[in-house]
């Protein structure tokens, strides 16, 4: 038996749409399933603009560029995240700033933003990781106070909410992945959304090489082709149109880990605070203390069963890149070593999470 940590549903009308993209003779970043995707999308979310464009780092950059961040600008972003939120600061020649996460959500820890703050700040990155909303109320507050952009890389957190209100749609400027491992998939791409028009139109310029859409080769600007597809937004198009259906299966299937996992020692469960709507993109949980030195003999024992499981991420404090950046993150550094992402996709059925929770309890037994 082999359970991957993720797989994605294309079930839907992808294979008919795809088809229709390529007898359009539309293939490339042009066609009518750009617009009908963006279109979508901004609808789901509430918000006037949705754009698409190639990965979800590719939309993390263009939201820095379209909010003018460059060189000798600060941005504040959480040590635990994945890699892409701290390299497309680095992108524009501005220099990302870590903060340590909450003990309990994981995110970023809203009580330490403040003494990061310089002259230099100009914007703050959250990620609500694996799904979980970031307490946005305060983040909001602080970025008020000191005049600081807010952009919401909810590459993780499609279908969450936050009081009620979608995750990306909270900060100044949203972007979302469509990797083929994310709640709805493009294969690759990316999503960046937004209320403000000036905004939208400065990130639609920087992800077409910087081309004025009114003089066609006039560029005023330096961008990127950070286009996606028609091909592409054909199957983000047919995969939105089952979001609800996505997002109530990874309920249930976080309904099911709990239950199973219920009994078993050794472990920490994901809470949900009172202010989340959980996107459980992935369902993830803390080794006890005990574990700390043998968290990856777990995960291979784990795969000699049949299941694949994921560490957490590094901090980006501990990569070879960012190891000169100084600071003291003890949360992130103890979460991220004990830290363990389980197979999470709208294909499991409660048989396999029985499965999986009975091969994690034989698993943390035969270790210790």
């Amino acid at each position: 038996m082999k359970i991957p940590v993720a797989s994605p549903d294309l079930s839907g009308n992808e294979i008919n749409y795809v088809l229709d993209a390529i007898e359009s003779g539309w293939v490339s970043s042009n066609g009518s399933y750009i617009d009908k995707f963006e279109t979508a999308f901004a609808e789901y979310l509430g918000v006037r603009h949705a754009l698409t464009c190639c990965n979800g780092t590719a939309a993390v950059h263009l939201s820095l560029l379209a909010l003018g961040i460059g060189p000798g600008d600060e941005v504040i972003v959480p040590t635990f995240t994945f890699v892409a939120t701290a390299n497309a600061v680095v992108y524009t020649g501005a220099t990302p700033v870590f903060i340590d996460c909450d003990p309990l959500t994981w995110n970023l820890d809203p009580s330490r933003i403040k003494p990061l703050i310089t002259h230099r700040t100009k914007a703050i990155i959250v990620v609500p990781l694996y799904g979980h909303p970031c307490d946005m109320d305060p983040i909001r507050e602080v970025a008020t106070e000191y005049h600081l952009a807010v952009i919401e890389d909810s590459a993780e957190a499609l279908g969450a909410a936050y009081k009620g209100s979608r995750c990306g749609t909270l900060g100044d400027i949203g972007t979302f992945s469509l990797y083929g491992n994310k709640t709805i998939t493009t294969g690759e791409g990316g999503m960046v959304v937004t209320n403000n028009d000036d905004l939208a139109l400065r990130v639609r310029l920087f992800k077409n090489q910087g081309m004025d859409p009114e003089r066609r080769y006039w560029f005023p600007v330096i961008g990127h082709n950070y286009r996606m597809t028609n091909i592409q937004a054909a199957i983000g198009l047919a995969q939105l149109e089952r979001i609800d259906e996505f997002l109530s299966h990874r309920r249930q299937i976080a309904s099911w880990y709990g239950k199973a996992f219920s009994s078993i020692p050794g472990i920490t469960l994901p809470i949900v605070r009172e202010y989340a709507d959980h996107g459980w993109w992935m369902y993830s949980m803390l080794l006890d203390d005990k574990f700390v030195d043998k968290r990856d003999d777990v995960i291979a024992a784990l795969a000699a069963r049949g299941v694949d499981s994921r560490p957490f991420f590094y901090p980006m404090h501990t990569l070879p890149m960012y190891a000169s950046y100084k600071g003291d993150y003890p949360v992130a550094d103890s979460i991220a070593a004990l830290g363990i992402n389980l197979p999470t996709f709208v294909g499991l059925n409660q048989r396999d999470i029985q499965y999986i929770s009975d091969s994690v309890g034989a698993v943390l037994n035969e270790i210790l």
